[in-house]
């Protein structure tokens, strides 16, 4: 069932929550992957608000963040989030966070922050890593592990969503982001039924992913 009702870029669209108004997320209609609201965002959102993580008070940092859904979702939740991206989709996630922030009872930035690059200004290791359908690049896997590996601490929680796509290359891109992952991260898939009971499909998949602890004396 494909959860994206028609909705085309350059137009606005709501993400329902549960408590309270809807998220009003601007599109774009140029510029690439950044700038809808993929299906496998509304999920993770929506997944946020069944409480399975507390997100409170807590420091959220999302990757990839296109329209900033997830990201902004997670602030309204009461985390400290910061949404980051490329250069170019600076000025639609400062959109979004202005239209949102009446809703915001946490707090919400936008920064830019490119794949493999030095990560010292994120630090100290956030509380949870967002990421959702950031895995289509062959090119960005190695960059975006390498940030993933900077940015995680012993506790950090990264929720790594993905929609399961079967075309062309996009299989093998998957298998070997998860044999590459496996070497650092411990991954755990979260069962269907957890879920938001409305926004689920059989192909997207939520991640529970964890830094391996190192084995030593």
């Amino acid at each position: 069932r494909r959860l994206r009702a028609g909705a085309m870029a350059g137009f606005v669209r709501e993400l329902e929550r549960r408590d309270g108004p809807a998220l009003r997320l601007e599109q774009r209609a140029a510029g690439g992957v950044g700038c809808v609201v993929w299906d496998a965002a509304l999920v993770l959102a929506k997944f946020l608000e069944t409480g399975a993580c507390p997100l409170a008070r807590r420091h959220v940092l999302e990757l990839g963040a296109g329209t900033g859904a997830v990201g902004i979702m997670a602030a309204t939740l009461g985390a400290n989030v910061t949404v980051t991206d490329l250069e170019e989709l600076q000025e639609l996630l400062m959109v979004n966070i202005e239209n949102n922030k009446h809703l915001v009872t946490g707090s919400v930035r936008a920064k830019v922050l490119k794949w493999g690059e030095d990560v010292t200004e994120f630090q100290p290791p956030p509380d949870y890593i967002l990421m959702a359908d950031c895995i289509y690049y062959e090119e960005s896997l190695e960059p975006l592990l390498k940030t993933l590996k900077d940015l995680t601490g012993p506790d950090t929680c990264v929720l790594c969503c993905y929609e399961q796509r079967t075309m062309g290359k996009n299989p093998e891109i998957e298998r070997k982001y998860f044999e590459l992952l496996q070497r650092d991260f411990e991954l755990e898939k979260i069962p269907l039924d957890r879920h938001d009971e409305e926004y689920r499909s059989e192909d997207i998949h939520i991640l529970n992913i964890h830094r391996k602890q190192a084995v030593g004396p």
